[in-house]
């Protein structure tokens, strides 16, 4: 008996699901939805952030630490779009299964979607492992900076495992309704690093280790919570042990619609390798300038990628139910609040350079190069919110080879070229101003991709819908 009714409350639960999706309000479904994804990212920003700030004050070493983990970062990045080729590709695929009803087989993407996480932190922590001193020297640490960079990094691939989990299940949650779930997760993780980054760091004088140590605790525990959820038989969406044994088809639609997500973070790896060792060439100032301004645009892109997690499943489940008007809705929603945060929050950037600088160093001269640098280095960015949402929709609406060409357009098609010449022609800011030009030239060609693209896409949608009706 108890059985049994376990089983209409779970049938009852996913029929609730499905109906706020298809009915409830467009607005408010979606700020439902994001607002919780955006408030867990924002406080998953911490990790990195209070990271930073803690060790660009540690004394007389600051500066210099702060250029060691900004080095690592080109790594840790690498590693985190392993994760995105999951949660990425998989959860919008599992969010388009649920609109058509196919609930058993939107469990088998998520299952082999963590079998997949499994393979990947091999693949990605033993090579960094072993390779570590190379690899951290080519990516731009110098000797003074590389006895930094090496002692956090060795300690952070020890938990690969719990950021692979983090990154590339939370998606999953969101897909099923929970992101207030997915959002407890990353705050229990970030308080607890919070506490622990300063205990560590200068209570029991550890140092850069210290904040590694933090970090990977905080993420195992993080992780611990979410699996625990994922695993558990009466969740609407749960990874199953029968189902883990990956299947052709599954994997390699996966892997398809993720190779955008993937790229587009595993070219900011490539960035960083670039940049880091033009820069490097400069000076250990000017690597630790674009630690500090990449550290600052996550105030941007995290909550948009929160948003985007939060909004994503909503189109992707409307477009499997062949809805075109609340498809439409959705994506102009998108558009207004990615486009619309992303300006207001580069233009108060640029006109408040080294208060920005501050908050991350109290190096006068550090806070004065960084400064000089912010307005050129950001002016790009002020409309690339029209990519982020072209990015984030063709994804949701699973235009695989559409959105890797847009994850590589900006970096490698624009990006590396521009680092490694403008230099040529204007010393170490032709590599920042090579980050400006690069941003906004691919946003104006991807908004332009998408107006041509997607009212293709809604007559299909249109075409499929006057099909089921005949």
């Amino acid at each position: 008996m108890k059985n049994v009714q376990k089983s209409k409350n779970r049938i009852t639960r996913n029929e609730s699901f499905d109906e706020a999706f298809e009915n409830a309000p467009m607005l408010g479904l979606i700020m439902k939805m994001a607002l919780p994804c955006v408030a867990a990212q924002l406080v998953n920003l911490l990790y990195s952030i209070v990271d930073r700030i803690f060790i660009g004050h540690i004394p007389e070493i600051g500066a210099d630490a702060l250029a060691g983990v900004g080095v690592c970062s080109t790594i840790i990045i690498l590693v985190s779009a392993f994760a995105n080729f999951v949660g990425g590709g998989g959860a919008p695929l599992c969010s388009i299964a649920l609109g058509q009803g196919r609930r058993e087989h939107a469990e088998k993407i998520l299952s082999q979607g963590f079998t997949l996480l499994i393979v990947f932190t091999v693949l990605t922590a033993v090579p960094v492992y072993l390779l570590m001193d190379p690899i951290l020297t080519a990516i731009g640490a110098s000797k003074i900076t590389l006895p930094y960079a090496r002692t956090y990094l060795a300690i952070y691939l020890a938990g690969t495992f719990f950021v692979m989990v983090n990154i590339g299940l939370t998606p999953f949650l969101n897909v099923q309704g929970k992101t207030r779930f997915s959002m407890i997760a990353v705050i229990i993780g970030a308080i607890l690093n919070i506490i622990l980054d300063p205990v560590l760091m200068f209570g029991f004088g550890m140092g850069v280790a210290g904040a590694a140590v933090a970090t990977v605790v905080s993420q195992a525990v993080s992780a611990g919570y979410i699996l625990r959820f994922l695993f558990r038989k009466n969740t609407p969406l749960h990874i199953s042990g029968s189902s883990m044994k990956p299947e052709g088809d599954i994997v390699k639609s996966t892997l398809a619609l993720g190779a955008s997500p993937f790229t587009m973070t595993a070219t900011e790896s490539l960035i960083g390798f670039i940049m880091n060792s033009g820069l490097a060439g400069f000076g250990d100032i000017y690597v630790s300038a674009l630690t500090i301004m990449q550290s600052a645009m996550q105030f941007v892109s995290i909550p948009l990628q929160g948003f985007g997690q939060g909004a994503s499943p909503v189109v992707s489940y409307n477009y499997g139910h062949g809805n075109v008007e609340r498809v439409k809705q959705a994506v102009k929603i998108i558009f207004i609040v990615m486009t619309g945060y992303n300006l207001a929050m580069f233009l108060f950037m640029i006109f408040n350079p080294e208060f920005i600088a501050g908050i991350y160093t109290s190096d006068r001269e550090l806070i004065s190069v960084t400064g000089r640098i912010i307005p050129v280095f950001y002016l790009g960015m002020t409309i690339f919110g029209l990519q982020r949402a072209c990015q984030n929709i063709f994804v949701a609406l699973n235009q695989a080879k559409i959105s890797i060409f847009i994850a590589l357009l900006r970096k490698v098609f624009l990006l590396v070229p521009l680092a490694l010449i403008l230099p040529h022609f204007l010393g170490v800011m032709g590599i920042y101003c090579s980050e400006a030009i690069a941003d906004g030239t691919a946003a104006v060609i991807c908004t332009i991709l998408f107006i041509w693209r997607f009212p293709k896409i809604l007559k299909k949608m249109r075409g499929g819908e006057e099909q089921k009706q005949l």
